[in-house]
């Protein structure tokens, strides 16, 4: 049996949504993420960033900056709470019809959520059971991928998650628990971690 795992959605579950973040400095935590992620290192949870990160594909900026990104994303995590991600998972294809226009990255892809691909390869490359594992997201595809992998699924109400609720975006969902933030996501995983199979 493999390790319980979480996985994160980015924009709007660990930092502000503030659409494709094309500066640097305008990726910022939202409050109490690093400290609920790490709670879930202290608590031996694989935990994994999977991310649709489209802006490359779409011309807004290069792969690097998606990088850039990434190491800002894991040095705020770590300055703030001494909290660490074990592995990133970025989708940075993305088909023609979805607005794809970079030839290098215009395709599609089995890793672009809600498709299973960033899960199915965590679980290989890190042994995760799937099964016992979740999926944090604010938006109806974050739940849609749990669903397609056989994760538990939490919706959070940062980010897109109030109006996913709302149905005025994307298309209705039923997560199997509704979280405010990370931070109450992640002490409700601590609360049920015991009825958990």
């Amino acid at each position: 049996m493999g390790r319980r795992g979480i996985f994160l959605d980015r924009d709007g579950v660990l930092n502000h949504e503030v659409g494709y973040v094309r500066r640097l400095e305008d990726l910022t935590l939202l409050p109490g993420a690093a400290q609920a992620v790490r709670g879930l290192n202290d608590r031996g949870w694989f935990c994994g960033l999977a991310s649709n990160q489209a802006g490359a594909a779409r011309g807004y900026y290069d792969l690097a900056h998606i990088d850039a990104l990434h190491d800002r994303l894991r040095r705020l995590l770590w300055e703030e709470a001494g909290a660490r991600l074990d592995a990133v998972y970025a989708c940075t294809a993305l088909g023609a019809t979805a607005g794809g226009c970079v030839p290098a990255l215009t395709a599609d892809s089995t890793w672009r959520k809600p498709n299973p691909g960033m899960l199915v390869a965590a679980a290989w490359e890190w042994d995760v059971d799937l099964r016992r594992s979740f999926m944090v997201g604010d938006k109806a595809t974050d739940i849609d991928l749990a669903r397609n992998c056989g994760c538990g699924a939490i919706l959070v109400g940062t980010g897109y998650g109030d109006r996913v609720r709302q149905g005025t975006y994307q298309h209705p969902v039923e997560p199997d628990f509704v979280a405010a933030d990370l931070a109450a996501a992640v002490a409700w995983l601590h609360l049920s971690q015991n009825l958990l199979p």
